[in-house]
């Protein structure tokens, strides 16, 4: 593929302004007829947006788009596919109850004497699924088919005669290898008929499977675009995270050795099909693993499977010697595993709860609701964690919704630390949270260890696991591969086992 003095598509100086956020800032885009181009960035970095201007589920404030070296306007996504730019998304956007033909002509059903012409459909629903090469009973139910048949389902109906560009968001998320590879063929095919994709992951090898080109948002911007094969792992995660590596980063001294330590907790080949390769991790009495990887390298699908909020179906998971039997959250927490999650409003905290209700909600499960605690032993526990961790509140009795993000995540250690765990998981314990309470929080989880408590800490914050961890456990396009301990921990160690770089 060669770059031709008319792009397909390009996008110039595209901005974007929410209330109190700037989700584009200048950005350009530039997609090549016959090229699959990757869209890069973690969280926040502004890819959706860009996409969803694109496409015309979002209107941009400044900047133009040209398509074939003309200016166009995208206003709304019915649009953006007479224009021949065609969307599938993540979540495949279809009717699983519904037949095959049924969403392939959904909005195009043919007519005779103004009823639908259901051998007509048929034909028509055959036709679209041959251009992929796929053959199969079009009158089946969409939702019979494997996760892999749907997407192509979907990116069949993505496709008309006069597409022209192909919009692919994280198509891979839910395929196995085999289906992966499947679907890149298509991918190939595609190319080869001069469509241009557009391909948002982020699994790194797969960017290097099937991309020719790779652009990379951060913070709204576009920090730069190249061809792959010029682009080795090493420099596109570097462009990804925003900072140049660095030899040394400030690490905190653990309290204690912990080489030595018991072994709290062992899985042992715990994983599961498509979601996370299986992996083995052990976690010692007064000891900080980390998990790090890119967005959607599998640091959050590790935790979960260990608290049993995805239930694994291979491998062991051991507590104290002894075998865990079952696989639910209400199990680990019984056991003394406890679990801080990432989405704090969605699956941490009870925001119309207060803060004495919220702290004691993991203790109350614990000892099941026929033996409630009394509310005089709710405000003692409330008041020892709003001393203990320093929680910003007037009084325990403050709905915790009404708190700061920093307060809120303090909450949800204080439940967890009430409940009297052996081991506490945190998924992002800092994110979303100001300077101040970041430092209060990652000089908390050293004073944890240092009271025995075994800790695995999964975070996008390298300088974070830098400074608590014991170990680093690395992760990329969901496997474990693997591990980085003591001194040997630092920002650009961790960056290149990422990458796959030898040291």
């Amino acid at each position: 593929m060669t770059e031709t003095a008319t792009a397909r598509i390009e996008m110039r100086g595209v901005s974007k302004i929410f209330p109190g956020v700037r989700a584009l800032d200048h950005v350009d885009l530039r997609l090549e007829a016959g090229e699959v181009h990757a869209l890069m960035g973690e969280n926040g970095a502004g890819k959706s947006t860009l996409i969803k201007v694109l496409t015309g589920a979002v209107r941009r404030d400044e900047g133009e788009i040209q398509l074939d070296g003309k200016v166009v306007e995208i206003g709304t996504p019915g649009e953006a596919r007479a224009l021949g730019i065609g969307t599938v998304y993540q979540e495949v956007n279809l009717i699983p109850t519904m037949s095959v033909t049924k969403n392939l002509t959904l909005t195009r059903q043919p007519r005779k004497f103004g009823m639908v012409n259901w051998r007509e459909a048929r034909e028509v629903a055959k036709a679209r699924l041959k251009r992929l090469n796929i053959n199969i009973d079009v009158e089946r139910p969409l939702g019979s088919y494997s996760v892999a048949i749907q997407q192509l389902v979907a990116i069949a109906r993505a496709l008309d005669d006069d597409t022209r560009a192909l919009v692919l968001d994280e198509p891979t998320a839910s395929l196995d290898a085999n289906e992966t590879a499947m679907l890149f063929n298509i991918i190939r095919d595609l190319k080869a008929r001069g469509l241009a994709i557009v391909f948002i992951t982020h699994f790194i090898d797969q960017v290097y499977q099937i991309s020719d080109r790779v652009s990379v948002l951060r913070n709204g911007r576009l920090v730069g675009t190249g061809k792959i094969a010029d682009t080795p792992p090493l420099k596109l995660i570097s462009m990804m995270i925003g900072r140049e590596l660095e030899k040394t980063a400030l690490r905190l001294v653990g309290n204690a050795k912990t080489s030595d330590a018991p072994v709290v907790l062992e899985a042992e080949g715990l994983g599961k099909r498509v979601t996370m390769q299986p992996f083995n991790l052990k976690l010692r009495a007064g000891e900080a693993v980390g998990l790090s990887g890119l967005l959607g390298s599998g640091r959050t699908e590790v935790a979960k499977l260990i608290f049993g909020a995805l239930k694994p179906d291979t491998g062991r998971l051991e507590l104290g010697g002894a075998p865990m039997h079952g696989s639910s959250p209400g199990a680990s927490v019984r056991a003394g595993i406890a679990f801080c999650p990432e989405d704090r409003k969605a699956e941490g905290v009870v925001g119309e709860l207060t803060v004495r209700e919220n702290i004691v909600l993991a203790l109350q499960s614990k000892r099941g609701w026929l033996n409630r605690l009394s509310r005089s032993e709710q405000e003692r526990l409330a008041a020892e964690m709003i001393k203990a961790l320093g929680i910003a509140t007037p009084d325990a009795e403050k709905p915790v919704g009404q708190l700061s993000g920093g307060n809120q995540q303090k909450v949800i250690l204080a439940r967890s630390l009430v409940a009297g765990p052996r081991v506490l998981i945190l998924d992002e314990p800092t994110r979303g949270i100001d300077v101040g309470a970041h430092a209060e929080i990652v000089t908390l989880i050293r004073k944890l260890c240092g009271q025995g408590l075994a800790l695995l800490v999964a975070s996008s914050e390298l300088d974070e696991l830098v400074a608590v961890s014991d170990r680093v456990a690395v992760l990329r396009d969901r496997q474990m591969i693997g591990e980085i301990s003591g001194a040997d921990i630092t920002r650009d160690n961790i960056v290149h086992m990422i990458a796959g770089a030898k040291s």
